[in-house]
């Protein structure tokens, strides 16, 4: 699948006699914004803006190059409780390996993204990217909000739920997802829950 900034590339190749035709379903706009800007004037994005100015990530995203910035909108960062997300932010390397989970290392319109794909992010960690109906999925979740929106080194989808990588999360939060969860409990009755945490 081809795109052409975001615009689905649907007929190819039509030769004229002073040059070739490429048939696109979309007007392509001017693209003036990195996606620091963008994050930057975006309100729905301001704890991102917060965050990502504590990671020291701002030379990276206005910096030249193709990435994909899986944005966590305000909202997404309400739905952790607060004590988790007080923790991640107040850890500098969770708080970097976290966004970095967030990045990809190309440009990935929604339209040339295949269901069944692997994704690789900065974090050197990798996204399952599926649908269920007409949605896109990652890990399983139709999370992405809006999409395609276009910068000058890339294009960000933003996304309603935050995606936490295993590194940037506690024993206990671990364990509580796994097999082992019994065992947790039990730590938990025997006073010693706070070492997992």
């Amino acid at each position: 699948i081809v795109t052409v900034n975001c615009a689905r590339l649907l007929k190819a190749d039509h030769h004229a006699t002073n040059g070739v035709v490429h048939v696109i379903d979309k007007v392509i706009a001017t693209t003036t914004n990195s996606i620091q800007q963008i994050i930057e004037t975006e309100e729905s994005l301001e704890t991102l803006r917060a965050a990502v100015a504590a990671s020291d990530l701002n030379s990276l995203l206005e910096s030249e190059g193709q990435y994909t910035l899986l944005a966590p909108t305000n909202e997404a960062f309400e739905k952790i409780p607060r004590e988790t997300l007080n923790r991640i932010l107040g850890d500098p390397e969770a708080l970097r390996d976290l966004l970095n989970h967030h990045i990809l290392k190309t440009a990935m319109c929604a339209e040339a993204i295949i269901a069944g794909l692997t994704m690789e992010t900065l974090e050197g960690t990798t996204l399952d990217v599926g649908c269920s109906g007409e949605e896109l999925t990652l890990n399983g979740k139709a999370i992405i909000a809006n999409k395609d929106i276009l910068a000058t080194n890339g294009v960000v989808h933003f996304v309603n739920e935050l995606l936490i990588p295993d590194s940037a999360k506690t024993l206990f939060e671990l364990a509580q997802e796994s097999e082992v969860s019994k065992s947790t409990d039990l730590f938990r009755q025997a006073g010693l829950s706070s070492h997992l945490t």
